[in-house]
């Protein structure tokens, strides 16, 4: 589970620096009318508008991947294993151990003394 969460946020991060550098390559609406004076991107790999396409639709893919990597670590962040229930459905709880001693003998002062020891044991029911 450790390696899964790692990928993931490895991939995220990969995805969301894809994302920055794919924005700040892009041209701007206002970049048409310097395009017009000689200085677009006519004879550039893709084309005059072949690039924005490329890059605009890159970024969508990028920013798509980042939101489903978003949602894999917050499922996975939110995961917590439940316990076992057993074999009647009841959550299966530790006995307590009791004393061994015969119960004609069991004083005042050992009966206080052993409600005292089950008081200290922690409860197995509280979510920790």
């Amino acid at each position: 589970m450790l390696y899964l969460k790692t990928l993931i946020i490895v991939v995220q991060l990969l995805s969301a620096l894809g994302v920055i550098g794919l924005v700040l390559l892009q041209h701007g609406k206002g970049a048409d009318m310097g395009a017009a004076f000689g200085s677009g991107a006519s004879g550039s790999l893709f084309g005059a508008t072949g690039s924005a396409n490329f890059l605009s639709r890159t970024t969508a893919v990028l920013a798509a991947v980042f939101f489903v990597t978003t949602l894999a670590l917050t499922y996975l962040g939110a995961y917590r294993a439940k316990p076992s229930a057993g074999v009647l459905g009841a959550a299966v709880t530790a006995p307590v151990a009791a004393s061994a001693a015969p119960a004609a003998s069991v004083t005042a002062a050992g009966s206080a003394a052993l409600a005292a020891s089950a008081a200290s044991v922690p409860a197995t029911d509280v979510p920790k």
